[in-house]
């Protein structure tokens, strides 16, 4: 297990898209157009914020809606929980744990000397979280109010987990690096959630980005492919990487292990596949 220390956890804030101050040799375009950015970044997180606000209360619900009725996401989410291939007594982050519905399929993962702890932007979110983890008696699980994209993960955990959630932040990318930092040597990311099939008829891909629309702008989302970059980054970070895709491309499990070369022996995932797209 790694070493990890919870204190300070509460610490950890929402992080702010700051910005910078531009030296004399930048040109006025890229100050123009950084200030775009940011401004983008800052309108979406907004958008995000206001929208699970309003859809906290019944999310438990309605999730299940999504992105058809009788989706497998459960099936898909316990994939992704077994590809962490956790132990008994280690510590996971959820990252934007929403209501904390991977909460119990983490709890049995890891038993009660393990650790959870979930990130998530959203205060309405992590309201329902903790009446969960109040109704279920957990007494390992801790909650913190962070942006994905500017929280400081705490050092040597084991694993990190992001299901349907990762390809709205559009710093997803470095997620994923500042995550990989943090894990102790052989810990495990695991990210599950949904793109745009390849070469599929259109009500498949409509399919496949009908839970993004109520939280996204649709062509924004489609035109950055987050993806892609998760793919790209996780590819690069990790070791024994295996990307796999669901549901006829609507989805994809990407994971991979800490690169460390020393420490205990890497996690071992319940089942392995080539690091290509393989249809399930």
């Amino acid at each position: 297990m790694g070493r990890f220390d919870a204190a300070g956890l509460d610490e950890h804030t929402v992080g702010q898209t700051d910005n910078v101050s531009q030296t004399d040799n930048v040109s006025q375009t890229d100050n123009v157009s950084q200030t775009d950015n940011v401004s983008q970044t800052d309108r979406t997180r907004e958008h995000l914020i206001a929208t699970y606000r309003k859809k906290a209360k019944h999310y438990d619900i309605t999730s299940r809606l999504y992105p058809a009725p009788g989706y497998p996401q459960r099936t898909q989410r316990l994939r992704a929980v077994q590809a962490l291939g956790l132990r008994p007594g280690d510590t996971a982050i959820d990252m934007a744990c929403g209501t904390g519905l991977n909460f119990p399929l983490l709890q049995k993962a890891v038993g009660p000397g393990g650790r959870i702890v979930g990130v998530d932007l959203t205060d309405a979110m992590l309201a329902r979280a903790q009446d969960r983890i109040k109704a279920n008696s957990w007494s390992n699980v801790s909650l913190v109010q962070a942006d994905a994209a500017g929280f400081d993960f705490p050092a040597e955990v084991d694993a990190i987990l992001s299901t349907y959630a990762l390809t709205q932040v559009p710093e997803c990318a470095e997620v994923i690096a500042h995550g990989t930092a943090a894990l102790a040597a052989g810990g495990r990311w695991a990210v599950l959630d949904l793109k745009v099939p390849g070469r599929t008829p259109g009500w498949l891909a409509q399919l496949g980005t009908a839970t993004v629309r109520p939280f996204a702008a649709i062509d924004e989302w489609m035109m950055r492919r987050p993806w892609e970059a998760i793919r790209a980054a996780m590819q690069e970070e990790l070791a024994d990487f295996v990307w796999t895709e669901l549901f006829f491309g609507t989805a994809f499990l990407a994971a991979g292990s800490s690169q460390s070369g020393h420490g205990r022996a890497p996690h071992q995932p319940q089942a392995s596949c080539p690091a290509q797209p393989k249809p399930v």
